[in-house]
């Protein structure tokens, strides 16, 4: 069969246009979705019509620096928002999707070191950005330069789109094997990644603990020592298990046996895993502290574990 000539460019042009239709209209959706949870104007500050989307592929057109970090959780896309009021600064609202409400709280917890203002799920100011997290969405709101008006209107602006965000979501469940005796709240940090781990808490270049998208981290620090405690929960016994293995012999091969050893600077670091934990203490001013802190750990896992069971 002779096709005549063209044909195919014509095939491949309309293939081109309806795939840049269908994305235009998903962009278009997404914009909509969002626009529920910002209003048109906020004291005199109004909302400009120009509105950016970005996806994990477009993340680093608009955050170079810090589109990794995003990225270390399962971030879906950011709208942006601009607010405009004559002689104020401009105020910029971003609504990140991170896909699930524990990863929202994730990637809150990344940064997180003050008092909570009491806006959403968790919620911090820091010289003139406000970010907060609710259900699966992660905000931030700044002004261009701070004054005592434009404060008050981020402020207001944090409070409105968070009571629009009708839905509450759970906060991760593996933060429930933190005992509550000493754990300084603000240094909770919750993620899958050994690349966030080091961030927080440098321990090897290599991923010796075998963290991926498919585990979940917690990490936290304990008075009045601020000896760090380490959570992770992996997909099956088998791979907690190898993970202990793992981190004993790049991290302190002298303690194979015993998974508790003392460093260099004195202090003491002990590892165990339980069904599908892995628990490691670190900096611990002594061997008995840093063993006890595993065994809390380990009973809260299994009170969980048995409550769990039990609902079921």
């Amino acid at each position: 069969m002779i096709r005549p000539r063209g044909t195919t460019t014509f095939a491949i042009a309309i293939c081109i246009v309806l795939i840049l239709a269908c994305a235009t209209k998903k962009g278009d959706e997404e914009i909509i979705h969002m626009q529920q949870y910002v209003p048109s104007e906020i004291n005199g500050w109004k909302a400009q019509d120009e509105v950016e989307t970005y996806d994990p592929e477009t993340i680093f057109d608009y955050i170079d620096g810090a589109g990794e970090v995003y990225l270390m959780y399962d971030f879906q896309k950011v709208t942006v928002y601009h607010f405009t009021k004559a002689e104020q600064p401009s105020i910029l609202l971003e609504l990140f999707d991170m896909g699930s409400s524990q990863d929202a709280f994730g990637i809150f917890s990344h940064a997180r070191e003050g008092e909570d203002q009491g806006i959403g799920q968790g919620s911090e100011y820091r010289g003139g950005l406000l970010c907060f997290w609710k259900n699966k969405t992660f905000v931030c709101v700044s002004s261009e330069r701070e004054t005592p008006e434009a404060k008050q209107s981020v402020e207001d602006l944090a409070r409105d789109v968070a009571e629009k965000i009708e839905v509450t979501g759970a906060e991760p469940e593996l933060l429930d094997c933190l005992p509550d005796e000493g754990l300084e709240g603000n240094t909770v940090r919750y993620f899958h990644k050994h690349t966030t781990l080091n961030y927080h808490y440098y321990i090897a270049s290599e991923n010796i603990l075998n963290l991926s998208s498919r585990t979940e981290a917690v990490l936290a620090t304990y008075q009045p020592d601020e000896a760090h405690l380490l959570c992770v929960r992996y997909p099956d016994q088998e791979q907690a298990k190898a993970a202990l293995n793992s981190f004993l012999t790049a991290y302190i091969p002298e303690a194979q046996e015993s998974a508790v050893a003392e460093t260099e600077d004195g202090k003491w670091v002990a590892a165990e895993h339980t069904g599908l934990f892995l628990v490691v203490v670190f900096d611990a001013p002594a061997k008995a502290q840093a063993q006890d802190l595993v065994k809390a750990v380990k009973a809260k896992v299994q009170e969980s574990t048995s409550e769990e069971g039990r609902s079921r």
